[in-house]
Order: structure tokens, then C-alpha cells, then sequence
């Protein structure tokens, strides 16, 4: 089992209310979201199964993704389509996804 992988499902499993949430105000928003949440997993899937520099491109992408969907969230608080306690857990998720991340792309 690729740990990464799964707590990227488990977060993208968890992301489906809040992004429910959040395409009821804004659905360019919530697309977007979409896009980047699924690239996460996507990327550790592909990145899994490459060799050497291509595997690590395909982490670093992930890794942008995760980012991008941090912003995403960010801004969803910030314009108050969610509350900051209602990410709250899918954000524990993002963080350890980002973490292995970190020591994937760090090798």
C-alpha cells in the first residue's frame, strides 16, 4: 500500500461536503478545487509506477496541486462560502498528504 496515495483519497473522500458547500456560491471556484484536489491523488498514482526523475516530477506536481488547493480553501474561508471549522479536517488530511510529499520530492 502507497500511504500517500490513500490519505489522498481519504482527503479527497472527506473534501466532498465542503466542496458541495462551496460550488453553491461558486461553482468556477469548486471546479477548480475539483481539478486540483483530483490531481493529487492522480500524480501520486502515475508518479508511483515512473522511475527516478519522472517519478519525482510527478510527486512535485502533486505538490503543487496540494498547494493549490490550500489557496482554494483559503479563499472559500476568506469569502465565507465555508467556515474555517468546517475545513478543519480536510486541511489534517492536506497537511500529512503534504508532509509526504515533502520527503517524497526531498530525495
Amino acid at each position: 500500500m502507497f500511504d500517500a496515495l490513500e490519505i489522498s483519497l481519504q482527503f479527497l473522500e472527506r473534501l466532498v461536503p465542503v466542496e458541495t458547500r462551496i460550488r453553491q456560491r461558486s461553482a468556477a471556484l469548486a471546479k477548480q478545487l475539483a481539478n486540483a484536489s483530483e490531481s493529487i491523488s492522480l500524480n501520486l498514482g502515475e508518479g508511483r509506477m515512473r522511475r527516478d526523475g519522472d517519478r519525482r516530477r510527478h510527486y512535485e506536481m502533486a505538490a503543487g496541486s496540494a498547494s493549490e488547493v490550500t489557496v482554494a480553501l483559503r479563499i472559500a474561508v476568506a469569502k465565507r462560502y465555508v467556515s474555517a471549522a468546517e475545513i478543519a479536517e480536510v486541511e489534517a488530511l492536506l497537511d500529512r498528504v503534504r508532509a509526504m510529499l515533502y520527503r517524497l520530492t526531498e530525495r
